[in-house]
């Protein structure tokens, strides 16, 4: 028998990882995780709805129990089998190193709202336990390459849109500066300090424009309009830079399976 674990294992990890597969989609057992998946998170909205889980408590938190005993059989067969993983293949402690992965944490953090639930907590703990099992639906990345594409282009693109980071944190701060400048004594209230008007420097540079903070003097206008033109390339810069790199991330391995 102990000659046969090593092909259980390796077979549960080509049912479990879709890279692992040579036959393209999901494996049924994927396929099975993915509906449990988005029917967790299904009822973790429905369960929201107070007038709908106060009159049926006892189903919502015997499915969530159900879920997350299903969510932690996977993980506990995720962690065996990251020793057929090739990326842990002739490390020490390769559960150890599956487990510290995002994928592996985001799969933990799945199972944790229904462990504090029943922990006990006040209003604000069940609030906070019926936000975080929509962690749930971060457990669908591993199963698409559009993910896949999308982690390789910012990787890939990490110091220019680093630079547009830093750019865009720049640009609030001096816009924020300015309008203080310009629209401190006459709107104290929203503008009587820079950290007061860096909530109208996110909005704007954001363009997102809720209206409730704006200038009323001629410099301050003027300013504004500034701000408001920069804002425009500001949101362009990295949406260029992560459409091009994506595009190349998929180009790439579209060549990689010719």
């Amino acid at each position: 028998m102990a000659s046969e674990r090593p092909g259980w294992r390796a077979g549960l990890y080509r049912l479990l990882d879709p890279r692992a597969r040579k036959q393209p989609g999901l494996s049924w057992l994927n396929r099975l995780i993915v509906v449990l998946i988005v029917l967790a998170a299904t009822l973790a909205v429905i369960d929201t709805e107070t007038a709908i889980s106060n009159a049926h408590r006892a189903f919502f938190a015997t499915a969530d129990l159900v879920f997350a005993l299903l969510f932690l059989l996977e993980y506990v067969a995720r962690l065996w089998v990251a020793k057929e993983n090739p990326h842990y293949a002739g490390k020490r402690w390769p559960a150890l190193r599956y487990a510290l992965s995002p994928a592996a944490i985001i799969d933990l953090l799945a199972i944790l709202p229904t462990l504090l639930a029943w922990a006990g907590g006040g209003f604000v703990v069940l609030r906070l336990v019926r936000v975080m099992r929509l962690v749930r639906l971060a457990k669908l990345g591993r199963f698409s390459r559009a993910w896949l594409y999308i982690s390789e282009a910012v990787w890939s693109r990490r110091t220019e849109l680093q630079l547009t980071l830093a750019f865009g944190l720049s640009a609030m701060l001096l816009s924020a500066t300015a309008l203080y400048w310009a629209e401190g004594q006459v709107q104290p209230d929203k503008f009587g300090s820079i950290p007061r008007a860096l909530w109208w420097s996110v909005v704007t540079l954001t363009t997102v424009g809720y209206g409730d903070v704006y200038p009323e003097t001629v410099v301050g206008k003027f300013v504004a309009a500034v701000v408001a033109i920069i804002a425009i390339g500001l949101i362009a810069l990295p949406t260029g830079i992560l459409a091009a790199a994506f595009s190349e991330a998929v180009q790439r391995h579209k060549d990689d399976e010719r």
